[in-house]
């Protein structure tokens, strides 16, 4: 394995864990509102848990793809075979890189325009909107590296990891 690929598949692991602790962030943010409903104390957990949910999403999105936990309609690539199957793959994930890059792009400038005008939530916690956002955009900054890593591992004739990977996250580990 080369130093690009675990350097890769490390981003991405990494992502899914940071995903990770943004869900966790959010039944924190969920049992101290409860909590704090039985002694009596408000405590709004409505951006909170919606800026972890972004985040959490965003995120968790590369390592999701890279599993091959995505949503899928393969009904026509499921039909061909040999190079027709490899062009499909190639203009879905092509098309799905451009399209991430386009996201990404736009992303990160309304981060650095809510960085600039200091652009704050309007809810109790005050909160520089910037914050929350740059998780958006990082996350499709790693998922927009997925699906150009993908790309190119089509390209080159190997299997998509997406869809190696989908058949163990169906049939689960030791399932046989």
């Amino acid at each position: 394995m080369t130093a690009v690929r675990r350097a890769l598949d490390t981003l991405y692991l990494w992502s899914g864990y940071v995903a990770a602790v943004f869900l966790v962030a959010i039944a924190v943010t969920i049992i101290a509102q409860i909590v704090g409903r039985l002694f009596g104390v408000a405590i709004d957990s409505t951006e909170s848990a919606g800026f972890s949910m972004a985040a959490a999403t965003f995120l968790g999105l590369a390592h999701t793809f890279k599993q091959g936990a995505h949503i899928r309609v393969s009904l026509l690539v499921g039909l061909t075979k040999g190079r027709f199957r490899q062009a499909l793959e190639l203009w879905s994930v092509g098309f799905g890189a451009a399209g991430m890059a386009y996201f990404s792009y736009w992303a990160i400038d309304l981060v650095y325009y809510s960085y600039v005008f200091h652009e704050i939530s309007p809810g109790l916690l005050a909160v520089p909107f910037w914050i929350p956002r740059l998780a958006m955009a990082l996350g499709g900054v790693i998922l927009t590296i997925a699906l150009v890593d993908e790309f190119i591992r089509v390209l080159m004739g190997a299997v998509p990891s997406y869809e190696a990977n989908a058949e163990t996250v169906l049939s689960g580990p030791g399932d046989d």
